[in-house]
């Protein structure tokens, strides 16, 4: 019985992969997962903002991890995981490497508001959206954030509630709030 339940479940999983690949702006590769309660949106918050989202082969999005482009592009390379309750926005474009690890409940963020005018509220100043890039092979730990305008490269752990603000060389190991490099994997 466990194994017709099993084969139930990897058909549901393909159909709405391809009820997904069906929305504009969005392609995911066949051999991927995405988790039953993970949301990959195109539209958000009551509005349709457009985008791109583009997901190779062999990604893991996990349970109540947010996908959602809010006019930007998120690219997630082949073997990458995202954990339970990521939430990653495409803002400015958010580009994630090959076999990088998302951990739990971490927050990547490619934009920020402005706040320079005080006559203005924030919520109606504009936008930056500079970006962020992922490189490949990264360990990002549970509970982290990367903000806007942020490269990370390849090689790269951060350590488990840091807030990158800043660029990351490759195969440095940073952590802290802000995080900040402790060593090198070299």
């Amino acid at each position: 019985m466990r194994v017709n339940r099993t084969f139930l479940a990897r058909i549901r999983h393909r159909i709405r992969v391809r009820r997904l690949n069906m929305r504009a702006g969005i392609q995911i590769a066949p051999a991927t997962y995405i988790a039953k309660s993970a949301m990959i949106q195109i539209d958000s918050d009551g509005h349709s903002f457009g985008g791109r989202i583009l997901v190779a082969e062999g990604v893991t999005i996990s349970d109540g991890a947010i996908i959602a482009t809010y006019g930007g592009s998120i690219v997630i390379e082949a073997n990458a995981y995202i954990g339970p309750y990521c939430v990653l926005y495409g803002h400015g474009g958010l580009a994630i490497g090959r076999n990088t690890m998302i951990g739990a409940h971490t927050v990547i963020v490619p934009a920020n508001h402005g706040f320079a005018r005080l006559d203005v509220p924030m919520n109606r100043q504009p936008l930056t959206r500079k970006g962020i890039h992922i490189g490949d092979d990264v360990w990002i730990g549970a509970h982290c954030t990367v903000l806007d305008g942020v490269r990370i490269g390849s090689g790269v752990v951060i350590g488990a509630g840091s807030v990158v603000t800043k660029n990351i060389d490759a195969y440095c190991i940073a952590l802290g709030v802000p995080a900040a490099v402790v060593r090198s994997r070299k």
